[in-house]
């Protein structure tokens, strides 16, 4: 190796640098950059008023000690040290992995337990639910103190999580998941939809949201006047209105009810193609009954529709039933397709039906525009430096802020101040849990949740990047996380003994 001594001058400005001619010009002239601030791309280095190019050898050079060296170009900033001293993945600790992958983490099967842990995985989507987890009393032990610790986990590593505490509560709470299996070789299997209902029941002293501010979150406490309901009734439950009808006694006043619903049932039958047909046919019935007209047993229709609709809408689908001649539940195989929007419109009392109508039809109008201005913005050519793409991204921000202004203003006032309803009846798709198998007492569940929902996205991140991001979903296999791609979602509506959606969440859209 020869190095010598030479003179780099840049303007008014000299400086002493190591020349190593055994390196290529190129590697002398990052030096230089280092130095000077010149970015190698736009420098030209010369010697001797003979430029130094990148593929030129120092033999046409012979450059000798303290020659002196011309630097020409413009000097950028030279870039200042970081606020806070540079980790390297190895000297982290298991939480600060955690925030730097943000990958989220799995769950240990604990036998037989896939049932639940993808139940977990689906609620972990529901970023209102984490938020009142985190104020719930951490004395408390109960299973809800215990799903908030489950999450507060899961946040803090980057291996998989063993929710065992949260387990033993579950099975405390309803001996039904503790069951063996018939030959006494551990733990059964059990249904993800029941174990969705007992968790979603357990939540019912976890406190709700002040309706102060719509989107703030804002915990109920001791020192509020007014009543505030529990979070899954402001978040996750419904309100069903129906009507009963004597079709035997057509004469006889019709009776009308209502009661809470934490989920839309869709039965499936051999003419069930779609989820919007399931639900409809499980939502009008004909039950027999004792009519007080008659004095005898007669057939009533049932109708019944929505009156209230939750920020966060699930669905289960009807797959497993009883079979006698086999003694225990039976899988539905058919294929039936799910959307990823879903307008629950059809479904609604004409009352609620009607308060959506100006919001609903707006939007359905800022989608068709959304959709011609990102035609243009992929059209567009992009200048050297960005600032055309980026010009147009600050454009559409600003025409989305005063979409959303718009539609804010055609919130119904009395659905504006029902913290945790939806204001739109229009729905997402963020979250499933499928299963895999032939009965409810053998496969295997999995959940699945758009990325979004799980790791927020950077608040720099454009809008094109935010609606890219929509299309990447989590599997969570237990303890396996995998990204996939929406397409892969789409397969999974059945047709088969491979794994069929079975519990769908969906999010109210909202007003951006």
């Amino acid at each position: 190796m020869t190095s010598l001594f030479v003179t780099v001058k840049h303007g008014p400005t000299a400086h002493s640098l190591s020349l190593d001619t055994s390196q290529s010009p190129m590697a002398f002239k990052l030096l230089v950059s280092g130095t000077t601030g010149v970015p190698v791309e736009r420098m030209k280095l010369m010697l001797r008023g003979k430029v130094v190019k990148d593929d030129s050898s120092w033999d046409e050079f012979k450059p000798k000690a303290d020659q002196t060296f011309m630097v020409l170009g413009s000097a950028t900033e030279l870039p200042k040290p970081p606020d806070q001293p540079v980790v390297f993945l190895e000297d982290m600790s298991d939480h600060q992995l955690a925030d730097a992958l943000r990958m989220p983490v799995g769950l240990v099967n604990m036998g037989n337990t896939c049932y639940m842990n993808s139940t977990l995985q689906l609620l972990r989507s529901v970023p209102e639910l984490q938020t009142a987890l985190a104020a719930y009393p951490n004395q408390q032990l109960d299973l809800t103190g215990a799903l908030r610790d489950v999450y507060a986990g899961m946040g803090q590593t980057t291996d998989p999580f063993s929710p065992f505490v949260f387990l033993t509560l579950l099975r405390q709470v309803n001996p039904q998941f503790a069951e063996m299996t018939r030959t006494g070789g551990g733990y059964a299997q059990q249904d993800a939809d029941e174990c969705w209902q007992q968790i979603v029941t357990s939540l019912n002293n976890l406190p709700g949201i002040h309706p102060a501010h719509r989107g703030d979150v804002e915990m109920d406490d001791a020192g509020s006047s007014a009543p505030v309901r529990h979070f899954t009734e402001q978040f996750l439950m419904g309100e069903m209105s129906k009507t009963l009808t004597c079709d035997d006694a057509p004469d006889e006043p019709p009776t009308h009810s209502k009661e809470r619903i934490f989920k839309l049932d869709c039965n499936i039958s051999i003419n069930t193609n779609f989820m919007m047909s399931g639900i409809l046919d499980s939502l009008d019935q004909k039950i027999t009954k004792n009519s007080s007209s008659l004095g005898q047993e007669a057939t009533y229709t049932e109708k019944s529709r929505v009156s209230r609709l939750p920020e966060y809408l699930t669905v289960h689908m009807v797959r497993f039933y009883w079979r006698r001649d086999i003694s225990k539940k039976a899988k539905i195989m058919r294929k039936v397709k799910f959307p990823f929007d879903f307008d629950a419109s059809e479904l609604l009392t004409p009352d609620l039906a009607k308060r959506l109508q100006p919001i609903q039809g707006r939007i359905r109008e800022i989608k068709k525009e959304r959709d011609e201005r990102r035609k243009v913005r992929r059209k567009t050519k992009d200048s050297a430096d960005g600032s055309v793409k980026k010009e147009e991204g600050e454009k559409e921000k600003l025409a989305r802020q005063e979409e959303a202004a718009e539609l804010e203003k055609l919130v119904d006032p009395g659905l504006r101040e029902d913290v945790g309803a939806s204001v739109t009846g229009l729905y997402e798709l963020i979250a499933l849990v499928t299963h895999k198998g032939a009965s409810a007492d053998s496969g295997h569940y999995i959940g699945w949740a758009r990325k979004d929902s799980i790791t927020p996205l950077s608040v720099t991140a454009s809008i094109d990047e935010q609606e890219t991001a929509r299309d990447v979903w989590y599997k969570f296999d237990d303890d396996k996380v995998s990204p996939v791609d929406k397409d892969k979602i789409a397969l999974l509506d059945g047709g088969g003994e491979d794994s069929t959606a079975y519990i769908l969440l969906y999010r109210s859209k909202r007003l951006d």
